[in-house]
């Protein structure tokens, strides 16, 4: 008898376990008036109480695809999880995807004749098919990325990217541009600072035959400006050399009086200068846009720069600052790098979601 009451215990403390793992909502409080329910806890909980006017920033209408990448980890997404990205980016009003790269040295997105002779790896899915796919089934513009040799890091110099992309411009209009209607700009993807050697005549180059060959769709540039945070690596997280504002406003009126006939927009790397920086360069930029009649975009960065590990979703606050920076200086539009790693709430980094709804919730999507 004493064998079976142990039994008969066991079996029950066995289910009542179970019962609570399996069915959290049935042990969560009480039902007893005067209580709260887990769903009333949770409704009452959604969202957070922002103390900042809302929607007092530029909202980001635009964002890099990066999948040839060499300095943040690879997501190995296929159609499916880009189907669903898509879906993302279109409920918070993302109209234009850009692709950063379609190569970087020999790793490339789409079965390119030329670059595999030159020795690229052939990839496992024409990556640039399918953006051009799901941008025209969410309504979107794609850009198109230029070929990334690598010689330009390697050496400075950026005439090495005027030869390779003379074949692949052409190879892209004629694979995809004649074919998709979403195919509706490119993206000279040459990062440039100061006055880098060539970079004028690299981008003027360029800039003339993506026109040339596709009607005079419209180019833009994404350069960054050489201020504090613009470090290499992470020993240090100071320039030393930083930029200051005049000698930024001088470089780059030179910059843009020898491309503005080719580029229509430049879109700044806004995480190499400081919060109370923005202002100021920000003018600066917008200024000199107006004045060579481009567009003035600014390439909010979602990721963040201050930290000594690279690189991890941002704080929302600081992401707010830039945008609203851009909006107090009139921008034209904002684009950021990269939504999928660092807003999508199916990133690899957890807190790439938290920064959606921390967006959503001030922008009230």
């Amino acid at each position: 008898m004493e064998n079976t009451n142990r039994r008969d215990f066991l079996k029950k403390a066995a289910i009542a376990s179970a019962t609570a793992l399996v069915l959290p909502s049935l042990t969560f409080g009480s039902e007893r008036e005067g209580t709260k329910t887990e769903s009333s806890i949770i409704e009452k909980e959604k969202g957070s109480k922002l103390i900042v006017p809302l929607k007092n920033g530029i909202k980001i209408t635009g964002t890099f695809l990066d999948e040839i990448s060499h300095d943040i980890p690879h997501q190995n997404w296929g159609e499916k999880e880009w189907d669903r990205d898509f879906k993302y980016m279109k409920s918070i009003g993302i109209d234009t995807v850009i692709l950063i790269r379609s190569g970087y040295r020999k790793f490339i997105t789409y079965p390119s004749k030329f670059l595999l002779s030159k020795g690229c790896y052939m990839p496992s899915v024409d990556l640039v098919d399918m953006y051009l796919r799901l941008a025209e089934k969410y309504n979107m513009v794609f850009y198109f990325g230029l070929y990334d040799s690598g010689r330009y890091w390697d050496t400075g110099d950026m005439t090495w990217e005027i030869e390779d992309n003379k074949y692949v411009i052409d190879e892209a209009w004629n694979m995809y541009g004649k074919k998709y209607k979403s195919f509706g700009g490119w993206y000279i993807s040459g990062e440039i600072s100061r006055q880098t050697k060539g970079a004028i005549g690299a981008f003027h180059a360029m800039g003339k035959q993506c026109k040339d060959v596709s009607g005079g769709l419209p180019t833009f540039i994404s350069p960054w400006i050489d201020g504090k945070k613009a470090v290499m690596g992470t020993k240090d997280m100071t320039n030393a050399q930083a930029i200051s504002v005049q000698e930024h406003e001088k470089e780059w009126n030179e910059i843009f009086d020898g491309i503005h006939d080719v580029v229509d927009a430049c879109a700044f790397q806004d995480g190499h200068i400081d919060y109370d920086e923005l202002d100021a360069f920000f003018t600066v930029n917008k200024r000199l846009a107006d004045k060579y009649h481009m567009q003035c975009w600014t390439n909010a960065e979602s990721f963040d720069r201050d930290m000594p590990i690279h690189f991890f979703p941002i704080k929302f606050d600081k992401l707010r600052l830039k945008l609203e920076a851009a909006k107090r200086c009139h921008y034209d539009k904002a684009i950021t790098f990269e939504f999928s790693h660092f807003m999508s709430p199916q990133s690899a980094y957890l807190q790439a979601g938290h920064l959606y709804d921390r967006y959503r919730e001030y922008f009230e999507i």
